[in-house]
């Protein structure tokens, strides 16, 4: 049987951030070229980068989907589209893909499952069963 990550749903979740940002200069009608070439360029690289990650898990793609969601918030001042509805959503996606990757990264490293034992104490089953007073 096929074994998964626990952190395989945040790929899934930026895959999904990849592709509405891959149709958002179509589906929000951007007005400026350099809007929509980056949020389609940017799209297509974390769409890209997320199925290589479910496919063969590297490290890297990890770190390469942080650095594009940070390239996503502050484009709208380098590319010059700041104070359009596009630099809205550049934002606000870029903030929500860079803490999903965060969250990956710091779950990869920091949360692993073979020492989950380490900080979370098993439940009795009979506990709510035992009386307390004699």
């Amino acid at each position: 049987m096929l074994k998964r990550r626990r952190e395989a749903v945040f790929d899934v979740y930026n895959l999904a951030i990849g592709a509405f940002l891959f149709v958002s200069p179509w589906l929000l009608h951007f007005t400026r070229e350099n809007a929509r070439l980056d949020t389609w360029a940017v799209g297509a690289a974390i769409v890209v980068l997320s199925l290589a990650a479910l496919v063969l898990f590297a490290e890297w793609e990890e770190w390469l989907s942080l650095l594009l969601a940070a390239w996503l918030i502050i484009s709208p001042w380098v590319l010059g589209f700041a104070h359009t509805k596009a630099m809205h959503w550049a934002i606000g996606i870029g903030i929500f893909s860079l803490y999903l990757t965060l969250l990956e990264l710091w779950m990869i490293h920091f949360d692993r499952a073979d020492q989950q034992h380490l900080y979370h104490q098993p439940i009795e089953p009979d506990a709510g069963a035992r009386r307390w007073l004699p």
